[in-house]
C-alpha cells in the first residue's frame, strides 16, 4: 500500500476525506487500541474519558475528532487543548498541524509560558482555529480577553492526571467555566487518580469511558531493572558511556541533574540537562539536540517527564527513585514505545534498596548487577549528528523542503546527510551528519530561498 492511500482500517471510522488522506500520508496502518475505542464516540461528538499508557497513541485519538469539528472558514478559536508542559504542548500542536495538513489555512497556536505573551496575543488577534496551551498561560490570555470563547466546540485535557498532580486544577477549572456549556470535553490520562475522576464527574456529560488495559495494548518490549551500586555518579557514567543513546536520566532535584550532566560531559559523553531554572529557549535547544541525535544523554527533573517524545529512545535511567509510583510509570513510559525495545534502569544505593519494591508493577523490577548491562570494550562514542540553528521559521515562510534544498541543491551534501528538520514560529533546527557539519554551515552561507538567515552550530 502506498503511504498516500487511505488506510483501510481507518475507513469505517467515517473520517473526513482530508483527515483520512493525512492519516495515510503519515504512515498509519491500523488504529491503536485507544484510538479504536475512543475515535468512534469522539467523532460522534460525545464526551470521552480515556485512560491508556504513555505512548499508546492518545494524541491522534483526540486530534482527529477535534479537527473533524473545525470550520476552516471561521478563523476563531474552535478547539482548546490543555497540556501540563510546554514541551508536550509543542508536540501536540505539531501533531495537529500534521493531521490537518489538508485543511487549507488551518492555524494552530501554542500558548505557553517561557515565551513573551505579546506575540501570542497578536496571533490570537489575527485569528486561529485551534489553541494548544498550558493552563497558566491560557488562563492569562482569557483574563486579558485575548481568547474569544463563544465558538469553542471542543476542549481537550491531555495528560489530565499530570496537570492535576502539578497543581493546575484551579487554572483548568477557571478555563472550563469560561467556555460554552454546549461543547465536547475529551479527557485523556495515563493513570487514574481520585482527582481525575472528580474532574470528569464535574465537567463532562455522560462520557464514553475508554480504559485500555496492558493486555489489550501492543506487546511492550520494555525491560525494567534495578542496580545496587556504591557510587551512583560513577555507575551513571559507566552505563551511559556504554549505551549509544539517546538516553534520558531522571533526577529529583535540578542541582543533581546539573551535576550528573557535568560528570557525563567530563567523561566524554555528549550530555546536557533541563530543569526549571533554564530559560525556555535554552530548554528548546537542548530538547532539539536530543531529538536530532546531536545529544546522547539528557538529564532532567520531572518537568520533562511528560510531553517528551523522542524517536528510538533506548534507555531511561532513574538516578533518583521518584517519590510516587505513578511518577515512575511516566518516567519509564518514555522508552519501549510503539513496539520498540527499551530499557529502564534504576540506580540505587544501600539506603534506597528497599524502596524499589514500591514501584513494582504487574511484573517485578529485575534486580541485576550493573556489569550485566555493560557490553565489553565499549567507550563513549560521539553523537552521530550536529544540530544547526536557523534564525527563521514558519512566520518567515520556511518549510522543511526549503532547508533540505538549500543543503543539497548542488549535491555537495546528500539527503542522507540531513536528519530531522524542526520548524518553529521564528526559528528552525536541522540535524546534519557530524562529518559534514562544517560543510553544511558553509553551504547554507546564511541564505535560504535567496534570503539571509542567521545560522549557528548548536552542538
Amino acid at each position: 500500500m502506498r503511504p498516500t492511500e487511505p488506510p483501510a482500517a481507518f475507513l469505517p471510522l467515517g473520517l473526513p476525506p482530508a483527515l483520512l488522506r493525512a492519516v495515510g500520508e503519515l504512515g498509519f496502518v491500523v488504529p491503536t487500541p485507544v484510538q479504536s475505542a475512543a475515535l468512534p464516540p469522539g467523532l460522534a461528538g460525545r464526551d470521552v474519558v480515556a485512560r491508556s499508557r504513555t505512548g499508546s497513541g492518545k494524541t491522534v485519538a483526540f486530534a482527529l475528532p477535534l479537527l473533524a469539528r473545525v470550520d476552516i472558514t471561521l478563523r476563531r478559536p474552535q478547539a482548546i487543548v490543555l497540556c501540563p508542559t510546554r514541551e508536550l504542548g509543542a508536540q501536540v500542536a505539531a501533531s495537529i498541524r500534521g493531521l490537518g495538513r489538508h485543511l487549507p489555512g488551518l492555524r494552530v497556536l501554542l500558548v505557553a509560558g517561557g515565551q513573551p505573551g505579546g506575540p501570542q496575543r497578536r496571533a490570537l488577534e489575527e485569528g486561529v482555529h485551534v489553541i494548544v496551551g498550558t493552563p497558566g498561560r491560557a488562563k492569562d490570555h482569557l483574563e486579558r480577553d485575548a481568547i474569544e470563547t463563544r465558538y469553542v466546540r471542543v476542549v481537550v485535557l491531555d495528560e489530565a492526571d499530570r496537570m492535576l498532580d502539578m497543581g493546575f486544577r484551579d487554572d483548568v477549572e477557571h478555563i472550563l467555566s469560561a467556555l460554552p456549556v454546549a461543547r465536547q470535553t475529551l479527557l485523556f490520562s495515563a493513570t487514574w487518580l481520585d482527582s481525575t475522576a472528580e474532574m470528569s464527574a464535574a465537567w463532562q456529560r455522560d462520557p464514553a469511558h475508554v480504559v485500555v488495559t496492558e493486555e489489550a495494548e501492543a506487546p511492550r518490549a520494555l525491560r525494567e531493572v534495578a542496580c545496587l551500586v556504591e557510587d551512583k555518579v560513577a555507575a551513571l557514567v559507566e552505563l551511559c558511556g556504554a549505551h549509544p543513546g539517546p538516553t534520558i536520566v531522571f533526577c529529583n532535584m535540578k542541582t543533581t541533574a546539573a551535576d550528573c550532566a557535568h560528570a557525563l560531559s567530563r567523561a566524554g559523553v555528549a550530555a546536557d540537562y533541563i530543569g526549571g531554572d533554564l530559560e525556555q529557549h535554552d530548554r528548546d535547544r537542548v530538547l532539539a539536540q536530543l531529538r536530532n541525535q546531536s545529544l546522547r544523554v539528557l538529564v532532567a527533573t520531572d518537568v520533562a517527564a511528560r510531553g517528551l517524545d523522542v524517536d528510538d529512545l533506548a534507555l531511561v535511567v532513574n538516578f533518583d527513585l521518584p517519590p510516587k509510583p505513578e511518577v515512575y510509570v511516566h518516567r519509564i513510559g518514555r522508552t519501549g514505545r510503539a513496539g520498540r525495545s527499551g530499557l529502564a534502569v534504576s540506580l540505587v544505593n544501600a539506603r534506597e534498596a528497599d524502596r524499589v519494591a514500591r514501584h513494582d508493577g504487574d511484573t517485578p523490577i529485575e534486580r541485576v548487577a550493573l556489569a550485566t548491562l555493560i557490553p565489553a570494550d565499549r567507550r563513549p562514542a560521539p553523537a552521530p549528528m550536529v544540530t544547526l540553528f536557523i534564525g527563521g521559521g514558519r512566520k518567515d515562510k520556511l518549510r522543511p523542503g526549503d532547508i533540505l534544498g538549500a543543503l543539497t541543491g548542488d549535491a555537495q551534501l546528500t539527503a542522507a546527510d540531513v536528519g530531522k528538520i524542526e520548524i518553529q514560529e521564528r526559528f528552525a533546527y536541522v540535524a546534519v551528519a557530524r562529518n559534514v557539519a562544517d560543510a553544511a554551515v558553509q553551504r547554507l552561507g546564511g541564505r535560504i530561498k535567496g534570503r539571509s538567515f542567521r545560522i549557528e552550530r548548536v552542538r
